[in-house]
Protein backbone atom coordinates (compact mmCIF):
# COMPACT_ATOMS: atom_id res chain seq x y z
CA UNK A 1 0.00 0.00 0.00
CA UNK A 2 1.34 3.43 -0.94
CA UNK A 3 2.02 5.76 1.96
CA UNK A 4 0.09 9.05 1.61
CA UNK A 5 2.30 12.04 0.86
CA UNK A 6 2.80 14.49 3.71
CA UNK A 7 1.89 18.15 3.28
CA UNK A 8 3.47 21.24 4.76
CA UNK A 9 1.41 23.97 6.48
CA UNK A 10 1.69 25.96 3.23
CA UNK A 11 0.16 23.32 0.94
CA UNK A 12 -3.09 25.25 0.47
CA UNK A 13 -1.19 28.46 -0.39
CA UNK A 14 0.79 26.62 -3.08
CA UNK A 15 -2.31 25.14 -4.69
CA UNK A 16 -4.11 28.50 -4.64
CA UNK A 17 -1.06 30.10 -6.30
CA UNK A 18 -1.24 27.57 -9.14
CA UNK A 19 1.89 25.64 -8.25
CA UNK A 20 2.54 22.29 -9.91
CA UNK A 21 2.77 19.84 -7.02
CA UNK A 22 5.01 16.76 -7.13
CA UNK A 23 6.17 14.03 -4.72
CA UNK A 24 9.51 14.81 -3.06
CA UNK A 25 11.04 12.82 -0.23
CA UNK A 26 7.61 11.64 0.93
CA UNK A 27 6.08 15.12 0.69
CA UNK A 28 3.77 16.81 -1.81
CA UNK A 29 5.74 19.92 -2.76
CA UNK A 30 5.61 22.73 -5.36
CA UNK A 31 8.12 22.11 -8.17
CA UNK A 32 7.32 25.37 -9.96
CA UNK A 33 4.88 28.28 -10.18
CA UNK A 34 5.67 30.57 -13.15
CA UNK A 35 8.52 28.40 -14.47
CA UNK A 36 11.90 27.19 -13.26
CA UNK A 37 14.09 29.62 -15.22
CA UNK A 38 11.91 32.62 -14.38
CA UNK A 39 11.87 31.70 -10.69
CA UNK A 40 15.62 31.10 -10.66
CA UNK A 41 16.22 34.57 -12.10
CA UNK A 42 13.83 36.15 -9.60
CA UNK A 43 16.04 34.89 -6.77
CA UNK A 44 19.26 36.05 -8.41
CA UNK A 45 17.86 39.52 -9.25
CA UNK A 46 15.28 40.26 -6.55
CA UNK A 47 13.90 37.95 -3.85
CA UNK A 48 12.18 34.59 -3.65
CA UNK A 49 10.27 32.67 -1.00
CA UNK A 50 10.80 28.94 -0.53
CA UNK A 51 8.65 26.62 1.55
CA UNK A 52 11.16 24.36 3.28
CA UNK A 53 8.85 23.30 6.10
CA UNK A 54 9.37 19.69 5.02
CA UNK A 55 12.86 19.80 6.56
CA UNK A 56 13.28 18.15 9.95
CA UNK A 57 14.21 19.80 13.25
CA UNK A 58 15.44 18.03 16.39
CA UNK A 59 16.21 19.72 19.70
CA UNK A 60 18.64 18.30 22.25
CA UNK A 61 19.38 19.80 25.64
CA UNK A 62 20.96 18.96 28.93
CA UNK A 63 24.37 18.67 30.51
CA UNK A 64 25.37 15.94 28.04
CA UNK A 65 24.04 17.59 24.88
CA UNK A 66 27.38 18.97 23.74
CA UNK A 67 29.23 15.71 24.36
CA UNK A 68 26.61 13.74 22.48
CA UNK A 69 26.76 16.05 19.45
CA UNK A 70 30.55 15.95 19.50
CA UNK A 71 30.34 12.16 19.28
CA UNK A 72 27.64 12.15 16.59
CA UNK A 73 28.78 14.87 14.17
CA UNK A 74 32.00 15.48 12.26
CA UNK A 75 32.41 19.19 12.95
CA UNK A 76 33.54 20.72 16.26
CA UNK A 77 30.35 21.73 18.05
CA UNK A 78 32.32 23.17 20.96
CA UNK A 79 33.45 25.98 18.65
CA UNK A 80 29.86 27.23 18.34
CA UNK A 81 28.82 30.34 20.23
CA UNK A 82 25.22 30.81 21.29
CA UNK A 83 23.50 32.31 18.24
CA UNK A 84 25.79 30.59 15.75
CA UNK A 85 25.08 27.90 13.12
CA UNK A 86 27.37 25.15 11.87
CA UNK A 87 27.22 22.88 8.81
CA UNK A 88 28.10 19.29 9.67
CA UNK A 89 27.64 15.62 8.83
CA UNK A 90 26.35 12.50 10.56
CA UNK A 91 28.50 9.49 9.63
CA UNK A 92 28.26 5.75 9.80
CA UNK A 93 31.21 3.96 11.43
CA UNK A 94 32.63 3.22 7.94
CA UNK A 95 32.77 6.95 7.18
CA UNK A 96 29.85 7.14 4.75
CA UNK A 97 27.13 9.74 5.21
CA UNK A 98 23.93 9.31 7.22
CA UNK A 99 22.93 12.90 6.43
CA UNK A 100 24.23 16.43 6.18
CA UNK A 101 22.72 18.97 8.55
CA UNK A 102 23.04 22.28 10.32
CA UNK A 103 23.56 22.64 14.07
CA UNK A 104 22.21 25.68 15.95
CA UNK A 105 23.44 26.55 19.42
CA UNK A 106 20.29 27.89 21.08
CA UNK A 107 21.84 28.12 24.56
CA UNK A 108 24.86 26.78 26.41
CA UNK A 109 23.35 23.32 26.76
CA UNK A 110 20.60 23.45 24.12
CA UNK A 111 20.92 22.82 20.39
CA UNK A 112 18.76 22.37 17.30
CA UNK A 113 19.61 20.16 14.31
CA UNK A 114 18.03 20.75 10.89
CA UNK A 115 18.05 17.62 8.74
CA UNK A 116 16.85 16.60 5.29
CA UNK A 117 13.16 15.89 4.85
CA UNK A 118 13.51 12.38 3.45
CA UNK A 119 15.78 11.37 6.35
CA UNK A 120 13.79 12.66 9.36
CA UNK A 121 12.72 9.30 10.79
CA UNK A 122 16.02 7.57 10.05
CA UNK A 123 18.07 10.45 11.46
CA UNK A 124 16.02 10.68 14.64
CA UNK A 125 16.39 6.94 15.23
CA UNK A 126 20.13 7.30 14.58
CA UNK A 127 20.78 10.16 17.02
CA UNK A 128 18.62 8.74 19.80
CA UNK A 129 19.95 5.18 19.56
CA UNK A 130 23.64 5.96 19.76
CA UNK A 131 25.14 2.81 21.21
CA UNK A 132 28.56 4.50 21.16
CA UNK A 133 27.45 7.02 23.83
CA UNK A 134 27.80 6.14 27.51
CA UNK A 135 24.66 5.51 29.52
CA UNK A 136 25.48 8.58 31.63
CA UNK A 137 25.66 10.81 28.56
CA UNK A 138 22.44 9.28 27.24
CA UNK A 139 20.58 10.32 30.40
CA UNK A 140 22.12 13.79 30.29
CA UNK A 141 20.89 14.59 26.76
CA UNK A 142 17.15 14.98 26.17
CA UNK A 143 15.93 14.82 22.56
CA UNK A 144 12.74 16.17 20.99
CA UNK A 145 11.63 15.82 17.37
CA UNK A 146 9.95 19.18 16.71
CA UNK A 147 9.65 18.76 12.92
CA UNK A 148 5.85 18.59 12.80
CA UNK A 149 5.38 21.74 14.86
CA UNK A 150 7.96 23.80 12.97
CA UNK A 151 7.41 25.83 9.80
CA UNK A 152 10.40 27.01 7.77
CA UNK A 153 10.42 29.70 5.07
CA UNK A 154 13.57 30.70 3.18
CA UNK A 155 13.78 34.30 1.91
CA UNK A 156 16.62 34.51 -0.60
CA UNK A 157 17.99 37.13 -2.98
CA UNK A 158 19.60 40.59 -3.05
CA UNK A 159 16.37 42.16 -1.71
CA UNK A 160 15.86 39.60 1.06
CA UNK A 161 17.44 41.69 3.80
CA UNK A 162 15.29 44.81 3.29
CA UNK A 163 12.14 42.67 2.98
CA UNK A 164 12.73 40.76 6.22
CA UNK A 165 13.99 43.96 7.86
CA UNK A 166 10.69 45.77 7.24
CA UNK A 167 8.75 43.03 9.01
CA UNK A 168 11.17 42.13 11.83
CA UNK A 169 11.18 43.71 15.28
CA UNK A 170 14.96 44.13 15.18
CA UNK A 171 17.76 45.22 12.90
CA UNK A 172 18.47 42.10 10.84
CA UNK A 173 21.52 43.73 9.26
CA UNK A 174 23.25 42.81 12.54
CA UNK A 175 22.63 39.08 11.99
CA UNK A 176 25.88 37.67 10.58
CA UNK A 177 26.32 34.83 8.12
CA UNK A 178 25.61 31.46 9.74
CA UNK A 179 24.25 33.25 12.78
CA UNK A 180 20.71 33.73 14.03
CA UNK A 181 18.59 35.90 16.27
CA UNK A 182 15.25 35.41 17.96
CA UNK A 183 12.52 37.97 17.40
CA UNK A 184 9.26 38.46 15.57
CA UNK A 185 8.59 38.75 11.84
CA UNK A 186 5.21 40.20 10.85
CA UNK A 187 4.31 39.94 14.53
CA UNK A 188 5.00 36.20 14.74
CA UNK A 189 7.79 34.70 16.88
CA UNK A 190 10.61 33.46 14.70
CA UNK A 191 14.20 32.32 14.70
CA UNK A 192 15.86 34.49 12.03
CA UNK A 193 18.82 32.63 10.53
CA UNK A 194 21.16 34.11 7.90
CA UNK A 195 21.56 30.83 6.04
CA UNK A 196 20.32 29.41 2.74
CA UNK A 197 20.85 27.06 -0.18
CA UNK A 198 21.05 29.45 -3.13
CA UNK A 199 24.34 31.36 -2.94
CA UNK A 200 22.39 34.59 -2.48
CA UNK A 201 22.04 36.62 0.69
CA UNK A 202 18.96 35.86 2.73
CA UNK A 203 17.38 34.23 5.72
CA UNK A 204 15.66 31.08 6.83
CA UNK A 205 12.77 31.84 9.17
CA UNK A 206 11.77 29.17 11.68
CA UNK A 207 8.29 29.73 13.10
CA UNK A 208 5.45 27.71 14.57
CA UNK A 209 3.76 25.59 11.91
CA UNK A 210 0.47 27.25 12.87
CA UNK A 211 1.95 30.67 11.96
CA UNK A 212 3.56 29.63 8.68
CA UNK A 213 0.61 30.52 6.45
CA UNK A 214 0.26 34.03 7.85
CA UNK A 215 4.02 34.60 7.70
CA UNK A 216 4.15 33.46 4.05
CA UNK A 217 1.27 35.79 3.13
CA UNK A 218 2.84 38.72 4.98
CA UNK A 219 6.16 38.26 3.18
CA UNK A 220 4.45 38.10 -0.23
CA UNK A 221 2.41 41.24 0.52
CA UNK A 222 5.33 43.23 1.95
CA UNK A 223 7.63 42.21 -0.89
CA UNK A 224 5.48 43.24 -3.83
CA UNK A 225 7.55 46.30 -4.59
CA UNK A 226 10.71 44.18 -4.37
CA UNK A 227 9.49 41.74 -7.00
CA UNK A 228 9.04 38.89 -4.51
CA UNK A 229 7.96 35.55 -5.96
CA UNK A 230 7.20 32.09 -4.58
CA UNK A 231 9.87 29.64 -5.72
CA UNK A 232 9.51 25.89 -6.28
CA UNK A 233 11.87 22.97 -5.89
CA UNK A 234 12.92 23.14 -9.54
CA UNK A 235 14.59 26.53 -9.19
CA UNK A 236 15.90 25.60 -5.74
CA UNK A 237 17.75 22.77 -7.44
CA UNK A 238 19.27 24.89 -10.24
CA UNK A 239 20.28 27.59 -7.76
CA UNK A 240 22.10 25.15 -5.47
CA UNK A 241 23.67 23.37 -8.45
CA UNK A 242 25.25 26.63 -9.64
CA UNK A 243 26.86 26.86 -6.19
CA UNK A 244 27.93 23.18 -6.17
CA UNK A 245 25.97 22.63 -2.96
CA UNK A 246 25.52 18.90 -2.36
CA UNK A 247 22.04 17.38 -2.31
CA UNK A 248 21.52 14.29 -0.17
CA UNK A 249 20.31 11.40 -2.29
CA UNK A 250 22.02 12.77 -5.40
CA UNK A 251 25.56 13.95 -4.61
CA UNK A 252 26.02 12.44 -1.16
CA UNK A 253 24.46 9.40 0.49
CA UNK A 254 25.33 6.26 2.43
CA UNK A 255 27.76 5.18 -0.32
CA UNK A 256 29.84 8.38 -0.29
CA UNK A 257 32.14 9.99 2.26
CA UNK A 258 32.81 13.62 3.14
CA UNK A 259 36.38 13.64 1.84
CA UNK A 260 35.58 12.56 -1.71
CA UNK A 261 32.59 14.91 -1.71
CA UNK A 262 34.82 17.91 -0.98
CA UNK A 263 33.40 18.32 2.51
CA UNK A 264 36.59 17.58 4.41
CA UNK A 265 36.44 21.09 5.86
CA UNK A 266 33.65 19.97 8.21
CA UNK A 267 35.58 16.91 9.42
CA UNK A 268 37.54 17.82 12.57
CA UNK A 269 39.44 14.77 13.88
CA UNK A 270 41.41 16.94 16.32
CA UNK A 271 38.30 17.43 18.45
CA UNK A 272 38.38 13.79 19.58
CA UNK A 273 36.37 10.66 18.90
CA UNK A 274 33.23 10.72 16.76
CA UNK A 275 31.37 8.15 14.71
CA UNK A 276 33.30 7.54 11.48
CA UNK A 277 36.48 9.31 12.61
CA UNK A 278 38.81 6.32 12.31
CA UNK A 279 37.46 5.37 8.89
CA UNK A 280 37.77 8.93 7.59
CA UNK A 281 41.32 9.26 8.92
CA UNK A 282 42.24 6.03 7.13
CA UNK A 283 40.72 7.34 3.89
CA UNK A 284 42.53 10.64 4.32
CA UNK A 285 45.85 8.86 4.82
CA UNK A 286 45.40 6.58 1.81
CA UNK A 287 43.99 9.33 -0.42
CA UNK A 288 40.53 9.44 -1.98
CA UNK A 289 40.01 7.39 -5.13
CA UNK A 290 37.46 9.77 -6.63
CA UNK A 291 36.39 13.37 -6.22
CA UNK A 292 33.17 15.29 -6.70
CA UNK A 293 33.88 17.91 -9.38
CA UNK A 294 32.06 20.50 -11.43
CA UNK A 295 31.57 19.71 -15.11
CA UNK A 296 30.61 22.03 -17.93
CA UNK A 297 29.18 20.50 -21.08
CA UNK A 298 31.07 21.46 -24.24
CA UNK A 299 28.37 19.89 -26.39
CA UNK A 300 24.87 21.25 -25.84
CA UNK A 301 23.32 18.50 -23.75
CA UNK A 302 21.94 17.92 -20.25
CA UNK A 303 23.98 15.55 -18.06
CA UNK A 304 21.57 13.95 -15.60
CA UNK A 305 21.93 11.98 -12.39
CA UNK A 306 23.37 8.52 -13.04
CA UNK A 307 24.82 9.20 -16.50
CA UNK A 308 28.29 7.65 -17.03
CA UNK A 309 31.34 9.93 -17.27
CA UNK A 310 33.92 8.81 -19.84
CA UNK A 311 37.54 9.43 -20.76
CA UNK A 312 38.68 8.04 -24.11
CA UNK A 313 35.66 5.73 -24.10
CA UNK A 314 36.42 4.32 -20.62
CA UNK A 315 33.97 4.85 -17.78
CA UNK A 316 35.73 6.97 -15.13
CA UNK A 317 32.86 8.33 -13.07
CA UNK A 318 29.18 9.16 -12.76
CA UNK A 319 27.05 12.29 -12.87
CA UNK A 320 25.27 13.07 -9.60
CA UNK A 321 23.39 16.29 -10.52
CA UNK A 322 23.01 18.18 -13.78
CA UNK A 323 20.90 20.82 -15.47
CA UNK A 324 20.92 24.03 -17.44
CA UNK A 325 22.31 26.83 -15.26
CA UNK A 326 20.21 29.94 -16.01
CA UNK A 327 22.65 32.38 -14.37
CA UNK A 328 25.69 31.05 -16.22
CA UNK A 329 23.82 30.14 -19.43
CA UNK A 330 25.57 26.78 -19.64
CA UNK A 331 24.75 23.12 -19.15
CA UNK A 332 26.48 22.15 -15.92
CA UNK A 333 26.77 19.12 -13.68
CA UNK A 334 28.43 17.59 -10.65
CA UNK A 335 30.10 14.21 -10.97
CA UNK A 336 32.39 11.83 -9.15
CA UNK A 337 35.46 11.14 -11.26
CA UNK A 338 38.75 9.32 -10.65
CA UNK A 339 41.08 11.55 -8.62
CA UNK A 340 43.67 11.66 -11.40
CA UNK A 341 41.05 13.24 -13.68
CA UNK A 342 39.69 15.82 -11.22
CA UNK A 343 41.93 18.76 -12.20
CA UNK A 344 40.28 21.84 -13.69
CA UNK A 345 40.45 21.74 -17.48
CA UNK A 346 40.48 17.94 -17.81
CA UNK A 347 38.54 16.91 -20.94
CA UNK A 348 35.85 14.30 -20.35
CA UNK A 349 32.63 13.09 -21.93
CA UNK A 350 29.19 12.20 -20.61
CA UNK A 351 27.30 9.29 -22.13
CA UNK A 352 23.82 10.54 -23.01
CA UNK A 353 21.44 8.14 -24.76
CA UNK A 354 24.33 6.10 -26.08
CA UNK A 355 26.37 9.04 -27.35
CA UNK A 356 29.52 10.54 -25.80
CA UNK A 357 28.95 14.28 -25.34
CA UNK A 358 32.06 16.41 -24.75
CA UNK A 359 32.55 18.01 -21.32
CA UNK A 360 35.34 19.38 -19.16
CA UNK A 361 36.12 19.83 -15.48
CA UNK A 362 35.71 23.46 -14.40
CA UNK A 363 36.29 25.56 -11.31
CA UNK A 364 33.39 25.77 -8.88
CA UNK A 365 31.15 27.32 -7.79
CA UNK A 366 29.84 27.84 -11.30
CA UNK A 367 28.28 31.15 -10.15
CA UNK A 368 29.91 33.45 -7.57
CA UNK A 369 28.45 33.44 -4.08
CA UNK A 370 26.78 36.65 -2.94
CA UNK A 371 26.08 35.78 0.66
CA UNK A 372 26.68 38.57 3.16
CA UNK A 373 29.60 37.29 5.21
CA UNK A 374 30.80 40.50 6.81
Amino acid sequence: MDTPLKRTPLYKAHVEAGARMVPFGGWEMPVQYAGIVEEHRSVRSAVGLFDVSHMGEFEVEGAGALDVLQALTTNDVSALEVGQVQYSILCYPNGTIVDDLTVYRLAGDRFMLTVNASNIDRDYAWVTDYAWITEHQRKEARWRNVSAETGLIAVQGPRAEPLVGRLADQDVTNVGYYRFARGTVAGMPALISRTGYTGEDGFELYAAAADAGRLWAALLEAGRADGVAPIGLGARDTLRLEMKYALYGNDIDDTTNALEAGLGWVVKPAKGEFVGRDALEKIRAEGVRRKLVGIEMVDKAVARHGYPVLRDGRRVGVVTSGSYGPSVDKYIAMAYVETALAAVGTPLAVEIRGQAKAARVVKTPFHPSRVKKA
